[in-house]
């Protein structure tokens, strides 16, 4: 079963799509998330005064010259440090120094030459790839003399920079893009037929917002509460320890990300930090963290609302699936560490009924009645990869139902076959819908035009939505409603 699960899930690499990778690597809080940031001109990294804030690897890509490369941003490493995350974040970093082909190790510039520098300034001089020392927080040129000093450390190409201002920028990437191997460029002679292909294949371009057009690629956000087994399910999709897994609840607060192709389709799927209450976060890159998973989750196409079996739907479940209806994200319920209430249960307690967890489930999250539910084990799913199959292709079925479009002649019928009256809406909310079109996909959007300006009931609008549903499916997604009257400039007046 091992076998079929890489035979149908894999994973995209920097490698695959042929750009080379540049990782960036230093000592904790010496401004690698700024520099990151700057290079990729985006927020995509969390930044604070806090050491420690990047834990995962991070990925983006940075352009230069007319060519681009992808950048990685590691947790800061200290090689000796024995404890459990700390050592997390080192496996992770190494995994990076592998993958890269050329290292920009950045130090602070401020502060004085400290033997984690130069222990990790030896181990990168061992890899025998290209490394550049930046030399962080060198605001002004003034300073620029003073970074000679970081010169003992061994490492030729030293390069005095600001991430924060922009300071030397351009003379590191002129560096680091001089000495990576992009691929060789294609022969004038063929750009006739670069231009067919592209006609061809223009269904590969990002589609627009909320127009049906195939896209290239599905967005899929993991979303829970802090240890429930969100990074443990990333990694199961990537056939791969990616994202750090421990019992500490919080351990990820950057997005983590990777690229997957499944049965010919590019699946992005973003493993986002634990969301919280506001008030159970303390630390200034806890509460980033959480705004950040909210950010990434409204820019997703389907989120994945993880839930831990052994705990049942909690008030902070509710809160997070709530979050995802009303952003018009398209949601799958997964019921992680199901293995540990049947097969695994160790209480003495019978295994535990889906059927009737299910019940539960719905009773508790009724506003999410369309979400369908997935039961899975995560930490079992890479030798048994039949319900991550499962919850992909529920994820891919989701995604489509989103884009769906019905035409205004479908609507016209389906209100005529439609009989209001078992609607049990009170006389004063009552109106009359003269035809009916959806206006946008995702989420699905419909315009009712009305013979009142009144407000939707929500009963009615329950009963509209449950019959919508019946006849067109939309299975996974929310469903909004405008209400257009026809004798609203009447009233006005």
């Amino acid at each position: 079963m091992k076998k079929s699960h890489h035979k149908r899930i894999h994973r995209l690499t920097a490698s695959s799509d042929g750009q080379p990778v540049l990782a960036i690597v230093g000592r904790p809080n010496v401004g690698k998330s700024t520099l990151f940031n700057r290079l990729t001109r985006s927020r995509r990294s969390i930044v604070g005064d806090e050491p420690g804030i990047t834990r995962d690897r991070i990925y983006g890509e940075v352009d230069w010259g007319g060519r681009s490369a992808r950048l990685v941003d590691t947790g800061g490493i200290v090689p000796d440090d024995a404890a459990l995350i700390p050592a997390e974040i080192y496996r992770q970093a190494q995994t990076a120094l592998e993958e890269a082909d050329a290292i920009v190790m950045v130090v602070d510039g401020r502060t004085e030459l400290a033997s984690p520098d130069i222990d990790l300034a030896r181990l990168l001089i061992r890899s025998g790839k290209p490394v550049f020392l930046a030399v962080n927080k060198i605001d002004v040129e003034a300073l620029d003399a003073g970074a000679e000093n970081f010169r003992r450390l061994g490492i030729k190409n030293l390069v005095p920079i600001s991430a924060e201002h922009g300071h030397g920028i351009g003379n590191l990437l002129d560096e680091a893009f001089a000495v990576l191997p992009f691929p060789e460029e294609m022969p004038e002679d063929t750009t006739p037929e670069l231009d067919t292909l592209a006609s061809e294949d223009s269904d590969a371009q990002p589609h627009r917002t909320h127009g049906e057009f195939r896209q290239h690629e599905t967005r899929l956000a993991i979303i829970g509460r802090p240890n429930v087994g969100k990074s443990t399910l990333l990694n199961a999709f990537t056939g791969t320890s990616r994202a750090i897994v421990s019992p500490v609840a919080g351990t990820t607060r950057d997005a983590v990300d990777e690229v997957i192709d499944y049965h010919g389709q590019q699946l992005r799927i973003v493993d986002t930090a634990g969301i919280r209450r506001k008030g159970k976060t303390e630390l200034m890159a806890e509460k980033l963290s959480v705004v950040m998973a909210r950010r990434h989750l409204e820019a997703a196409d389907v989120s994945l609302l993880v839930i831990d079996a052994t705990e049942g739907v909690t008030a902070s479940d509710a809160t997070i699936g709530g979050y995802a209806h009303e952003s018009g994200r398209s949601v799958v319920i997964v019921v992680n560490k199901w293995d540990l209430v049947t097969t695994g249960r160790t209480d003495g307690k019978p295994p535990a009924d889906r059927k009737v967890f299910e019940e539960q489930l719905r009773h508790h999250l009724k506003y999410l009645s369309y979400a369908p539910v997935v039961f899975i084990s995560a930490v079992h799913a890479k030798q048994d990869s039949r319900s991550l199959n499962r919850l992909l292709d529920t994820a891919i079925h989701v995604a489509e139902e989103r884009r769906k479009r019905v035409s205004t002649g479908q609507m016209n019928r389906f209100l005529e076959r439609v009989d209001f009256q078992r609607a049990g809406v009170p006389m004063a909310k009552r109106m009359r819908i003269f035809y009916m079109t959806q206006a946008a996909v995702a989420p699905p959007t419909f315009v009712l035009f009305t013979d009142r300006d009144v407000k939707l009931h929500f009963s009615f609008e329950r009963f509209l939505e449950n019959q919508i549903r019946e006849s067109f499916g939309f299975e996974g997604s929310p469903i909004w409603f405008k209400v257009k009257p026809r004798n609203k400039k009447t009233t006005e007046k």
